[in-house]
């Protein structure tokens, strides 16, 4: 049987990092763009409206440090938490602030998953043998676990179960739940653990297998060295001409 060639650990850390920097380009980009479309701008404006208002009808400033706050005088404090709370019960500034978080979540989770698709999904499809940009420029690939190249549709789940949702998403949309006050710890710890798991399996296994490599059964592998099938039937072809040339050498 042939020898599994798996890909050098820098290599692939070399790739991820290469790969990063383009996805956090293509994300930002969507991102600008949903933006523009979905008006998030006209609400952030509405809100910053709301908030001048009630900072010039009561004198005050909004935007102030807990030490700032502190340093105020009771009269002081008490002008601010009426202004605060005027700014903060008015409808307009109400459903913008609703807005703007919706549309953040919104945008964050497409324009993360348009990155995503393309760089992970559509140009190893392109490419071939799971190989995004980072990958080829660094000569390594993915294929099944067996030798066999990946179907479109495990590059899929791959893509879209293991690095999007489980690697991706889940820390992100903890981190903007944290962010908006709608989740405590608890999200932070799950963030903790995702990311260990994540370490133990890449440095501390033998096999070295991220979570997305393990959820959909591939390997990241050395093109220069590695022979791919291109069907289950080449393999077996292949393993049976192996057994047949160890049979003919036996006799001997």
């Amino acid at each position: 049987m042939y020898d599994l060639q798996r890909a050098d650990l820098w290599k692939r850390i070399s790739a991820w990092l290469f790969d990063l920097i383009l996805l956090v380009i293509a994300a930002v980009g969507a991102a600008l763009l949903l933006s523009a479309v979905l008006g998030y701008d006209s609400h952030s404006a509405r809100l910053e409206d709301v908030k001048l208002r009630c900072e010039q009808e009561y004198g005050v400033e909004l935007d102030v440090s807990e030490e700032e706050y502190a340093a105020k005088t009771e009269e002081e404090k008490a002008l601010y938490d009426e202004a605060y709370s005027a700014f903060s019960h008015d409808e307009a500034a109400v459903h913008a602030y609703e807005m703007m978080v919706n549309l953040t979540f919104l945008i964050v989770v497409f324009a993360i998953l348009f990155g995503t698709l393309l760089l992970e999904f559509v140009v190893p499809l392109v490419l071939g043998n799971g190989q995004t940009v980072g990958k080829k420029v660094f000569g390594i690939g993915v294929m099944r676990e067996d030798g066999v190249k990946l179907t479109p549709m495990l590059l899929f789940v791959r893509t879209v179960l293991g690095k999007y949702t489980v690697e991706t998403m889940i820390p992100v949309m903890i981190i903007l739940m944290f962010w908006f006050g709608t989740m405590g710890i608890f999200g932070l710890l799950l963030i903790l653990a995702i990311l260990v798991v994540q370490m133990v399996m890449v440095f501390a296994t033998r096999a070295r297998t991220p979570i997305h490599d393990k959820l959909a059964h591939t390997v990241t592998v050395d093109m220069a060295s590695q022979k791919i099938f291109d069907t289950p039937e080449d393999l077996l072809a292949y393993k049976q001409k192996l057994q047949a040339e160890k049979a003919q050498n036996a006799d001997y």
